[in-house]
């Protein structure tokens, strides 16, 4: 059931509905059936692995909060004949006896993961090495891709590592903690919520709430038009851009960058917009996903603010661990005999790099994600080198620096070597794309945008319009809603409200790429 179609709206305006019309004691009850029954349209047999996570997760965390709860009971039981050190040695025993129930569960959960998503990726790499010696090739299997198992997985193994570092409590109700798991808005891209937060959201009891709710349909109409009327005009010529990468080179590259970083953009903050809208207006709050990344200066600030709640994950659960693990410690004092730069450093490149090859490995299985996540993070890492270097340039030159240009030359490099990576996930082939990287450089044929090369690959000059007008509009609404959001201010009026919708409405019924002959597009997101 795709989030762009009729039958998702019917389905969620119905539930919005009942949500509000049943006794409030068992509002979390409809959001359950109703997220299990749009994961059944998705594909019945899919419903296995997510209650196989489910039930994994739950069994994993009440295990560790049983002998968590013990350990406090014994140490409270004995704490007149416990000095402090046999408390603290007590403490630790137990915690190691968790850790290894919390790598069970953390195996049980990524391991189904890794073979659904990773198996064929893995035997293809393998064949490409056995092909240099022998004929023999491993048979890649085909497995189903569940839909947003990356999501769903990454979101329980996080409750799992949070209640073994007790900052949560293990979920004693299976069924409301298959609501965390499954809830249906989010499962398709995410955010990736914590379960400390989203929890307590989703099983209060509401009563409706007129502001929360023309918020949160402002918010949800605003996403369509996003994705309807911006990313899936854009996706048009992106198809046929990647289609022919041997006939359209050079310029053409580029105008891949900007188009597919409008779509990508329009799609997934869209998605978001739609998810959280719609979170919204049952009063139900969700985590943020994006805080205007196309105003980042550099990468390690476009990082913070795109996709935050996944970077969040990465690295609360992978950077810093990996960081301060013993076995970096050890390095890090073996490496300060030899340098003290190098032993302070050394260990964040490692971690660093780490994070982002396990992030390039989550957006995808394929050499184009690893290589995308390493180039993100050696990038983050020599801008971290140099940034000394543009400190004393702004101690030297203040006002260049404090320039409203310097600033927008800043967003636009930031913008353009993000896209540029980024193409990685459009070209898919590692060496095809550095290969058009450089004909930018070499196939001087610029001059063909203008004699009808803007209209060879799939876009007329109406289509063209329609993405400008609508990029125009995003970054206008994002500069209004810097200090508020502009629909925080728009909700305030009734009136304004139905003007918004109707106009968003009419926009994406007139400019949206639909209709016979279109091929309604999933979010690109939900490949994860």
């Amino acid at each position: 059931m795709l989030f762009t179609s009729f039958a998702f709206v019917a389905f969620a305006a119905f539930t919005a509905l009942l949500y509000f019309v049943v006794p409030r004691r068992i509002q979390w009850c409809v959001l359950l059936l109703a997220s299990y029954l749009f994961y059944l349209f998705a594909g019945w047999e899919y419903i296995f692995f997510l209650v196989y996570t489910t039930v994994v997760s739950y069994v994993t965390a009440r295990i560790m909060q049983k002998r968590a709860d013990d350990e406090d009971a014994y140490i409270a039981s004995m704490r007149e004949q416990m000095d402090k050190s046999a408390r603290k040695a007590y403490r630790a025993k137990e915690k190691r006896r968790r850790f290894r129930i919390l790598l069970v569960g953390l195996f049980l959960g990524f391991g189904v993961l890794a073979i659904i998503k990773y198996t064929a990726f893995a035997a293809e790499s393998v064949n490409s090495v056995l092909s240099l010696f022998t004929d023999a090739e491993i048979t890649v299997p085909s497995l189903l891709l569940p839909l947003g198992i990356s999501f769903y997985t990454f979101q329980s193994m996080g409750y799992l590592i949070d209640v073994y570092r007790k900052k949560a409590r293990a979920e004693q109700n299976l069924a409301k903690f298959a609501l965390f798991v499954s809830f249906f808005p989010q499962i398709v891209q995410g955010p990736i919520s914590r379960f400390g937060d989203l929890s307590e959201q989703l099983l209060a009891e509401r009563k409706f709430d007129s502001m929360a709710f023309r918020q949160g349909l402002l918010r949800v109409c605003w996403g369509y038009f996003k994705k309807i009327v911006v990313a899936d005009t854009a996706m048009i010529a992106v198809k046929e851009l990647i289609s022919s990468p041997d006939e359209y080179r050079g310029v053409y590259v580029l105008m891949l960058i900007l188009l597919y970083s409008a779509q990508i953009y329009g799609d997934f903050t869209g998605g978001i917009d739609i998810t959280v809208g719609y979170a919204e207006l049952l009063g139900i709050r969700i985590a943020e996903n994006f805080k205007r990344p196309l105003s980042s200066k550099t990468v390690d600030e476009y990082w913070n603010r795109w996709h935050i709640t996944m970077g969040t994950w990465f690295k609360d659960y992978v950077f810093y661990p990996l960081s301060i693990s013993r076995p970096m410690q050890k390095l890090s004092t073996w490496s300060r005999g030899k340098s003290v730069a190098v032993g302070k450093r050394l260990p964040v490149y490692i971690a660093t790099l780490a994070t982002w090859f396990l992030t390039g490995l989550w957006h995808g299985a394929g050499w184009n994600f690893i290589v995308w996540g390493l180039l993100n993070g050696i990038v983050i890492l020599i801008s971290n080198e140099l940034s000394p270097l543009w400190r004393r340039f702004g101690n030297r030159f203040p006002r260049l620096c404090a320039s409203w240009g310097w600033n927008l030359w800043r967003m636009a490099r930031t913008f353009l070597l993000m896209g540029l990576i980024r193409s990685l996930d459009c070209y898919r082939d590692v060496g095809t794309t550095f290969r058009l990287w450089g004909s930018m450089l070499t196939d001087w044929n610029w001059g063909e945008l203008f004699t009808g090369g803007l209209c060879s690959f799939g876009l007329g000059v109406a289509e063209w319009g329609v993405i400008a007008g609508g990029v125009a509009m995003i970054c206008i609404v994002s500069h209004l809603g810097r200090e508020v959001p502009l629909r925080e201010r728009i909700a305030k009026r009734p009136v304004a409200v139905c003007a918004a919708v109707c106009l968003l409405i009419l926009l994406i019924a007139v400019f949206g790429a639909y209709g016979i002959g279109y091929d309604s597009s999933q979010f690109i997101y939900n490949q994860f």
